[in-house]
């Protein structure tokens, strides 16, 4: 195998954790709405398709007063407990050697660039898109076109769309990329359903398997 010609992650729970904050953020809007609360593990196993997507099934016509609700505790506390997941600092560094880098996540654009700025990562990306950004979000292809659009890649096989579940999958075939799968999608129906055209355990297996194809 040749190395990328661009490598795009999903950014929770593939490069972050900012879990707390949208459980934090969850919770504050189902309590407005008297829904039962969520645990973390519901959060995991539940949260996939960016809020314009998933919120109006849920709050129906009050979904735009869910979504204030949501984005105000947010951006209260998301800076403060955000955390790299383990590796992906180190990951990144030899990643951006190899290939052009960017992030396509389904978290509102201004929020996922809050982020990377906060950990010091823009230098890294040459495109970070998010939900709203595009005229779609994943699983359509259009936020991972937009991004390739900007680092002045054509999209194709030979880019990498890096992330942790099946939709990510599905957009990254969407957008005729490889799968690339980054765990073991066990919060998400695992392996079967995923089928990511390649898989790395964590952020050390894909740190050798980049560097091992820079060596060839």
């Amino acid at each position: 195998m040749t190395p990328p010609a661009a490598i795009l992650f999903d950014w929770d729970n593939t490069l972050v954790d900012g879990w707390d904050a949208i459980q934090s953020g969850l919770n504050a809007t189902f309590a407005a709405f008297g829904r039962p609360l969520w645990s973390r593990e519901d959060v995991l196993r539940g949260v996939r398709h960016s809020l314009k997507d998933s919120f109006p099934p849920i709050f129906g016509t009050e979904w735009e007063r869910a979504r204030d609700i949501f984005y105000a505790e947010v951006r209260r506390c998301h800076l403060e407990v955000l955390r790299p997941l383990p590796g992906i600092a180190a990951m990144l560094a030899v990643a951006a050697r190899i290939a052009p880098l960017g992030v396509v996540s389904n978290k509102q654009g201004p929020l996922l660039r809050a982020e990377a700025a906060h950990l010091g990562w823009l230098p890294h990306f040459g495109a970070l898109v998010g939900a709203g950004d595009a005229s779609d979000d994943k699983p359509a292809a259009a936020p991972l076109l937009l991004a390739l659009e900007r680092l002045a890649i054509p999209p194709g096989p030979e880019v990498w769309y890096v992330g942790d579940t099946g939709l990510d999958m599905q957009a990254a075939r969407a957008a005729g990329c490889r799968a690339v799968l980054f765990g073991d999608a066990s919060h998400d129906g695992g392996l079967p359903k995923a089928a990511p055209d390649e898989r790395f355990g964590n952020a050390d297996a894909l740190c050798a398997g980049l560097l091992s194809l820079d060596k060839a």
